[in-house]
């Protein structure tokens, strides 16, 4: 027992005299002490918080490898080597430039993302908008900046055509990426929103790592590895599809097959068109994603389709005189992609992809055959040095072939062009503060058609002026060559040239955000030419511009299980381009667009409605009948939209939509004959969709042993 008491307190006295204080103040870089820093040693339970003056004080028996940890919500935390006594400290911390706090970059894009912390969109949007019929491009026409335009279904941004709009897949160009279509009717995406993860549609002023796109750019980003084995099967009033997924410990595979046929829908609605072979095409899609390492992530895709479709067309001013019309394609697109993280600092990405695609047209005896092969190389790495600056660099080749065949009553034209494009991208993203950021980088390129060296500047900023609130400013210069047809037609033309000015608002909280911008966009050395079949008349001294203010209110807070949101957008624009005999307004563009979108879920019938209502002011069209060039005007746009999705049982839904509800007879603009009647008027015909409403119908089946696993975010 004596023994005991001797070494109980021997024990006792050693802690005594091994005890020791750590004290000190903590404050931030200015000098403000700072409330509430946890301060401990690691691998302790030994520690204390600051006090209202930035204090703190703790006793310690530890002696071996001391470390003090002082760790705050938005600084930098701080691991201080030790030695085993009674000290006094004084540190400084550094601000955190961390995802949740800092500023973002907003001027000209909107981000949607499952990942983002900031999206004003989410993927999901895409394939429940009402009216958008799953189609990518259908829900962005019901976002601010761009431009109904029903007869093409196309992308038309702030003033621009739609070929100004590019398509990117994990960072790799997507040549040819709408489906065909018969004359004056919309195409589709080739590519199922239902592949994507995370999108960035640019409205203006987008990364120097993109190129060859005058007005806007769509980056997608695919899924990644799968976590869940599943099979859907979908049976549609257009057709139907099968798709399997099947994951692995680090990998997974999915594929689907699509068949459409709009013959049975064709004859229950009748359309405006008179088709001899209604749409009719097969879809393939597969793709692999494999984890190679702990931050590597291999990702490979294809996309196989072919489609077909014939139909009569009438003599505009003579019905009786029918033209058959013929429309066939045949489509790859192969896409692969890696990234992984090398170091703390260092990550490499790049990919490759190829397209092929064959198109051949006919319109009575006219016909165009038209191949198109296209590749695409690129390479990027990251550097980020830290949290405060990051450095981008790349290098990508772009290849694309096009061969072309016209045929018509006086004999044939055979045209085509080897085109080699090669760039290099500098960027460079600077965080001053967790309030103020800044990106700015320079594109260099090279082009084997003309000889032609571009460089051009891009640069953005964004500041915090509140906890929910911030600014954003972008300036950039764009280049994209001509058109194909006028390529094929002068190959030694210059790149088309656009400068693009952006000042943007934007507020976030709690399932609201609003965001106003208005921006000022200049087009130079646009083609010029006075007979688009003589290449020696094409010159490049046109030029244009589009200015206006976008508005965006989202909301999903208000109402319970309600999400909505509501666009606007003002656009003046001209431009004097192609054979304009001055500047004009173009056809595509409209004054006014305006989108009300609403979602709402309704527990007592486990069902999902939406409607959209869309808006546009009337579009200029060259009446032949009047001697003021672009002087006719089409009625306003109007289109009221509603789908609902019932959930029937977990695995299974049957959903509905139906565009146009209201029957209003839309004019997209009017079509002239060749030649005036004896009274010197020429006859036209109004450019419509081709029937006034269109309806499907869907039973959607989901077969996976997670009963929670169904197609509703699918629809």
């Amino acid at each position: 027992m004596r023994i005991f008491l001797l070494l109980t307190l021997s024990v006792v006295l050693f802690r005594t005299n091994a005890q020791h204080t750590i004290s000190g103040t903590i404050k931030e870089k200015t000098g403000e002490p700072l409330l509430g820093v946890n301060v401990y040693l690691k691998g302790t339970y030994d520690g204390a918080t600051t006090d209202v003056e930035g204090k703190f004080s703790f006793e310690t028996y530890e002696t071996d490898s001391l470390v003090l940890v002082a760790s705050f919500i938005g600084f930098r935390d701080v691991n201080l080597p030790l030695e085993p006594k009674s000290q006094e400290l004084s540190i400084s911390l550094k601000e955190e430039i961390s995802v949740l706090n800092a500023v973002v970059i907003t001027a000209g894009s909107f981000n949607a993302s499952d990942e983002s912390k900031r999206e004003v969109m989410k993927p999901l949007d895409i394939v429940t908008t009402a009216g958008a019929t799953a189609d990518i491009p259908g829900a962005l026409n019901t976002l601010p900046g761009t431009q109904t335009v029903g007869e093409t279904g196309r992308l038309f941004v702030r003033g621009g055509d739609g070929r100004e709009t590019k398509t990117f897949i994990d960072g790799m160009l997507v040549h040819s990426e709408y489906g065909p279509s018969a004359p004056n009717t919309p195409s589709r995406s080739r590519f199922s929103p239902f592949m994507f993860k995370g999108m960035s549609f640019s409205t203006g002023g987008y990364s120097a790592e993109y190129g060859q796109a005058l007005s806007s750019a769509l980056i997608l980003q695919s899924k990644d590895v799968a976590e869940n084995n599943r099979t859907d099967i979908s049976i549609m009033s257009v057709g139907g599809d099968v798709s399997t997924t099947r994951s692995f410990e680090n990998s997974s595979f999915a594929g689907k097959i699509q068949y459409t046929n709009l013959r049975p829908y064709f004859e229950l609605a009748p359309q405006n068109l008179s088709w001899d072979k209604a749409p009719e095409g097969l879809d393939g899609n597969f793709a692999y994603r494999a984890k190679t390492s702990k931050t590597g992530l291999l990702k490979l895709y294809a996309n196989l389709s072919t489609s077909k479709m014939e139909l009569f067309e009438s003599e505009v001013g003579n019905s009786d005189i029918l033209l058959p019309v013929s429309v066939t394609n045949d489509y790859i697109h192969l896409n692969s992609s890696y990234r992984e993280l090398i170091s703390e600092k260092w990550g490499i990405r790049g990919g490759t992809s190829f397209t092929q695609s064959n198109d051949f047209a006919s319109l009575g005896e006219r016909s165009r055959s038209r191949d198109l092969q296209g590749g695409h190389i690129k390479f990027v790495t990251d550097y980020q040095h830290s949290d405060r600056l990051s450095v981008l660099i790349g290098s990508e080749l772009i290849q694309r072939n096009v061969d072309q065949e016209l045929v018509d009553e006086l004999g044939d034209l055979t045209q085509s062009f080897d085109e080699t494009l090669s760039a290099t991208f500098l960027e460079t993203e600077i965080f001053a503060s967790s309030a103020l950021a800044f990106k700015g980088g320079v594109r260099m390129e090279s082009n084997s058609l003309n000889d032609e060296l571009t460089v051009v500047p891009r640069f953005s900023a964004a500041y915090k002026t509140g906890e929910f609130s911030q600014v954003s400013l972008a300036y950039g210069q764009f280049n994209q060559l001509a058109q194909t047809q006028v390529i094929l037609t002068n190959q030694n033309v210059n790149s088309e040239k656009a400068q693009h000015y952006i000042a943007n608002y934007q507020w976030i909280k709690d399932g609201q955000s609003f965001r106003i911008e208005t921006y000022n966009k200049q087009y130079d050395d646009l083609i010029t030419y006075s007979n688009p079949l003589d290449g020696a008349s094409f010159e490049s001294d046109g030029n244009g511009f589009a200015r206006g203010f976008d508005l965006f209110w989202r909301d999903n807070k208000t109402f319970e299980n309600m999400d909505y949101w509501v666009s606007y957008s003002f656009l003046k624009t001209e431009r004097e381009y192609i054979d304009f005999p001055g500047s004009f307004t173009p056809s595509f563009a409209s004054t006014h667009n305006f989108s009300f979108v609403m979602k709402k879920f309704i527990n007592d019938i486990k069902s999902q409605v939406g409607v959209t209502y869309s808006f546009a002011s009337g579009r200029t069209y060259n009446d032949l009948n009047s001697d003021e060039f672009l002087s006719g005007r089409t009625p306003a746009y109007h289109d009221l939209s509603f789908n609902i999705s019932y959930l029937y049982s977990n695995q299974v839904i049957v959903h509905a939509m139906v565009n146009n509800v209201l029957g209003i007879n839309n004019i997209y603009g009017y079509e002239f004959s060749e030649q005036p009647n004896d009274a010197g008027v020429y006859a036209r015909r109004a450019i419509t969709p081709p029937a006034k409403r269109f309806i499907f119908l869907g039973v959607f089946i989901t077969l996976s042993k997670n009963k929670g696993i169904n197609q509703l975010p699918n629809l």
